[in-house]
């Protein structure tokens, strides 16, 4: 893997409260002088609040379609949710268009003529607003209008047959996805039908005017057994479908692309134990195919030159020779293209738009390229949503997609560092961070006083693909990561020891069922937590020696829930489930000493650290502390509204500052409960 290289502008980010800042020992003037403070007082108890501004800032995307000179790019956890038009012989966006609905835009299309742009968007909860529109390309000062919405809460692909019927697929929702058929004509958007009940997620779809194709599978929420790859074909005339999956396929854990390239149908899978492959079908008769083993786990967005194919896979772009039947890595010469959301064919080169927040135009014959970023193209760059964050030694860390953004804590200046995926979660040892890196990325490493680039540390089995939770062990020396499986169900427990570079991966430390989430550690032990994907219980905690690699003791709670997080405090460790209840256990005597149901103030993933003797917590709503004696629970910080992907985080650095999320903005908490 080629090392990111820091982004090459840095984001800077203003405020005021010059005075609270200067009495609070902050800068008094620059973005670190803080934007807001907020402090409350009761009796000898203080809480006082710093806004850092906006965590994450940059073009975040996760979608991009060729149409004439034009490539039209969709938002990823950007509010609002926005499609940006740049104009490739210009190297300017020249349009722009907000949907009124979703988070983020996976799923673009364009009918034949050119003439309408199809979007589908993802969104956070089941509900009726519309999840697909319509932008008309004539005029690109018009907004973009919904037309109507799939029963799936999200759309994950869409396609346009010849005749300009739109079809859409996706996931999300409690019932299975299904194909479904939006007519212009009509305006109606109606289901097809349901191909697959062992599905769990449909990511591709494909039409021509006779039949319709429907890629699934599952690789989100520990897929398992279930949900592996299947490709079903519709038939427009007859109203059935038929499963026509290729056999070297089934193992994989779900079809990853679909596409029509003349009387043939092009088709690549996710892979998760193996590498993913790319199948070429004849549409006159789908048992007569020939498949490729591809390279790396991602084959998608097909795109072609000739009688060549070319499409991204997690490094870079693959070439398919139709010819042979192989593919080949296509050696580039410049930066790290990281996660690429988009490969299309323009005057025989290619443009691949990059999750980075660029587009590149890249000569196949040679591998040069010619980067535009999209930033100074005139993609406005507004705050992202995070993943996870850590701070200390000067600098404050918040991830988001492909980007991990420095905040000194000293000048308040931002800088933003390339990372391939998202980092989950990080912790900072010596000055130096160390993320768990998603997906199947490992462990990265930046230290800011080297001068390299944050670069992978650690790699790890490619299936054990989201780490959750990372925390510090001082006795071991050793980084330990609580890791999920996506596609195979189950998880893992990693060691990294950041001198000698050893580390270790132990697969399904509790079961086969439960993901692990969670990751404490006391005396040399790491405790490790479980839970199904689902909300429900068991919610297994397991005592395991890190250095043995060996169970030690387990426990189960009983609180019907699976673990959201853990941290330990004393001889005691504390559990939070995902439905909202607290636990403690007494280390040394095994048992439970404490339940309670906090729901009304956590509920769903949230999060919990060990900071000035006492425990605090966090949900996508409030900020909580436990009284390290009663373990009465008592609000910090309420209404939130965190700007949280994937699970709310909390982190304290090493004067006991607390940092977490107050909608998209970094906030500093400095609590000084009353003993």
């Amino acid at each position: 893997m080629k090392n990111p290289q820091i982004s090459r502008r840095a984001i800077l980010q203003a405020g005021g409260a010059a005075g609270l800042a200067a009495a609070l020992g902050l800068p008094t003037s620059g973005p670190a002088a803080a934007a807001d403070l907020s402090a409350q007082r009761s009796g000898r108890h203080t809480t006082e609040i710093i806004d850092l501004g906006p965590a994450v800032v940059q073009f975040s995307l996760m979608s991009s379609i060729l149409v004439g000179d034009i490539v039209y790019i969709g938002s990823r956890n950007l509010d609002p949710v926005r499609i940006v038009a740049f104009h490739v012989p210009t190297g300017k966006v020249v349009g722009e268009t907000v949907l009124d609905t979703g988070y983020s835009i996976q799923a673009l299309a364009a009918d034949s003529t050119g003439r309408y742009l199809y979007a589908g968007v993802l969104q956070n909860a089941v509900g009726t607003l519309p999840n697909l529109y319509r932008w008309d390309l004539a005029t690109l000062s018009t907004k973009a209008t919904p037309i109507g919405r799939i029963g799936d809460r999200d759309v994950r692909d869409l396609s346009v047959a010849p005749n300009g019927r739109v079809y859409a697929v996706g996931g999300g929702s409690p019932t299975k996805p299904a194909l479904w058929e939006y007519n212009p004509a009509t305006g109606q958007v109606i289901s097809l039908g349901i191909p697959d009940t062992g599905a769990t997620l449909a990511r591709a779809v494909a039409a021509t005017d006779t039949t319709v194709f429907f890629g699934a599978g599952s690789t989100l929420g520990g897929g398992g057994s279930a949900g592996r790859a299947c490709l079903w074909v519709y038939s427009r005339a007859t109203r059935t479908f038929a499963n026509v999956t290729p056999s070297e396929m089934l193992a994989d854990p779900s079809i990853r692309e679909l596409a029509i390239l003349g009387d043939k149908l092009l088709v690549s899978s996710a892979a998760s134990t193996q590498q993913s492959k790319v199948a070429l079908l004849s549409l006159d008769n789908l048992a007569s195919y020939s498949v490729a083993t591809s390279i790396g786990k991602t084959a998608k967005n097909f795109t072609s030159i000739g009688d060549k194919v070319y499409f991204a896979n997690e490094t870079g772009i693959c070439v398919y020779s139709v010819a042979s039947n192989s593919v080949s890595q296509l050696t580039l010469n410049g930066p790290s293209l990281g996660e690429i959301w988009g490969v299309d064919a323009r005057n025989n080169k290619l443009l691949a738009t990059s999750g980075y927040g660029f587009v590149a135009e890249i000569d196949p014959g040679t591998g040069s390229m010619a980067v535009t970023d999209l930033g100074e193209a005139g993609a406005s760059a507004t705050p992202q949503t995070v993943m996870g964050i850590a701070a200390g030694a000067g600098f404050a860390y918040a991830g988001g997609n492909g980007v991990i953004a420095r905040h000194s804590l000293a000048t308040g200046d931002v800088l933003n560092l390339q990372s391939q995926g998202e980092a989950k979660d990080a912790v900072i040892v010596d000055g130096v961070l160390y993320t768990g890196q998603y997906s199947s990325q490992g462990i990265w490493k930046y230290d800011p006083r080297s001068g390299q680039p944050i670069h992978q540390a650690a790699d790890f089995p490619g299936a054990q693909n989201r780490p959750l939770d990372v925390c510090w062990d001082e006795v071991n020396k050793l980084m330990l990561v609580a890791a999920q499986s996506d596609t195979e169900g189950g998880g893992s427990f990693w060691t990294y020891d950041p001198t000698s570079g050893a580390k270790q991966c132990f697969i399904n430390p509790i079961d086969n069922r439960q993901l692990l989430r969670a990751v404490a550690t006391r005396d040399g032990v790491a405790y490790l937590g479980g839970g199904l994907p689902t909300l429900d219980g068991p919610g297994t905690i397991v005592a395991f020696d890190p250095v043995a690699g060996k169970e030690l003791w387990r426990i189960e709670p009983g609180t019907g829930a699976g673990i959201s997080a853990l941290a330990i405090q004393g001889r005691n460790l504390y559990g939070l489930t995902r439905k909202g209840g607290i636990f403690v256990i007494d280390i040394p005597t095994r048992t439970l000493v404490h339940q309670a149901d906090i729901s009304s103030l956590s509920y769903g993933f949230g999060a919990l650290v060990a900071n000035r003797s006492v425990i605090y917590g966090v949900s996508d709503t409030n900020v909580f502390r436990l009284d390290p004696k009663t373990f009465e629970v008592a609000t910090v910080l309420a209404d939130t509204k965190g700007g949280w992907y994937s699970g709310s985080h909390i982190t304290n650095d090493e004067n006991g500052y607390l940092y977490t999320m107050r909608g998209r903005n970094l906030v500093r908490i400095d609590d000084h409960p009353r003993r």
